[in-house]
């Protein structure tokens, strides 16, 4: 009776079992078993193949051939088994449904752990993208700010140039004016000591003016009739003549034209005009 109960109760846990999903510990055995049994099947028709074949002979001989045979076996066998392609061995579902979800498992590790080293790797180089942008980001302002400062020191230069330019020029101007104010001046003193009023020198008066005759008008120097001459030519250049009136003394007049420093209008003789030295 108690065996009868004990069997009853391995039956109901065997058949628990049964419908249960099979393990992958239980799946491999399972495998080696049938791949044991099959083996067997393969030496037991090797050993009847053998026997078949065999002949009476000498006990080496017969070790030889037996060698030879059964290296010709393998050789087939070797053979049929490179031009074979694998086939399942287990045709049990519940086996196979449980060795693919096993490989199915270590292919989504390998797969979960390359995407942990994928995504990693894309998180350095995110990192390396954002540092190297703020860098180039840091050169473009450093470029902009050096821009700016070129362009302020390129306007600094030329307005220092145009300043010293425009210095230098009215150093020469005030040079020029100090030159002209000394040559002026070197003339009038040349032409007062050369070349006096006629009333100064005594020969203009040769004759006594009676009272109800008029006064004549007021000579001037030479020096003053250049000065008019040069600012007129100076300020108008584009009518540098000047007309003869009472105060030019008229051989002051004949010496400057006949040396060629003064020059006669060529329609109106009471006019004359300074020779334009400068141009």
């Amino acid at each position: 009776m108690r065996r009868s109960k004990m069997s009853g109760k391995a039956r109901q846990k065997a058949s628990v079992f049964e419908s249960e999903e099979p393990s992958s510990v239980d799946a491999k055995d399972e495998l080696l078993d049938e791949c044991e049994s099959i083996w067997k099947q393969m030496e037991e028709c090797q050993s009847k193949l053998t026997l078949i074949r065999a002949e009476p002979l000498t006990e080496s001989d017969a070790k030889l051939t037996l060698l030879m045979m059964r290296m010709k076996a393998l050789t087939v066998e070797f053979t049929q088994w490179q031009k074979k392609s694998p086939e399942i061995i287990s045709t049990n579902p519940e086996v196979l449904l449980t060795l693919g979800k096993e490989e199915l498992q270590k292919v989504k590790k390998d797969l979960e752990m390359v995407l942990s080293t994928v995504q990693s790797r894309n998180k350095k180089l995110k990192e390396d993208l954002e540092r190297e942008q703020q860098w180039h980001d840091e050169q473009e302002k450093i470029l902009d700010a050096l821009k700016e400062i070129e362009k302020n020191m390129e306007n600094e230069v030329v307005s220092h140039s145009k300043k010293r330019a425009l210095q230098k020029l009215k150093d020469e101007i005030l040079k020029v004016k100090a030159y002209k104010e000394e040559l002026l001046n070197a003339l009038g003193v040349f032409l007062e000591e050369h070349f006096p009023l006629p009333e100064e020198d005594g020969r203009a008066k040769k004759k006594k003016k009676k009272k109800s005759e008029e006064p004549d008008a007021q000579l001037i120097t030479l020096h003053e009739i250049l000065e008019i001459l040069i600012n007129k030519l100076l300020r108008t250049p584009h009518e540098p003549y000047v007309t003869i009136n009472d105060s030019f003394w008229p051989p002051y007049i004949e010496l400057l034209l006949r040396w060629g420093i003064a020059l006669r209008h060529p329609e109106d003789p009471d006019r004359i005009r300074l020779e334009a030295f400068h141009q």
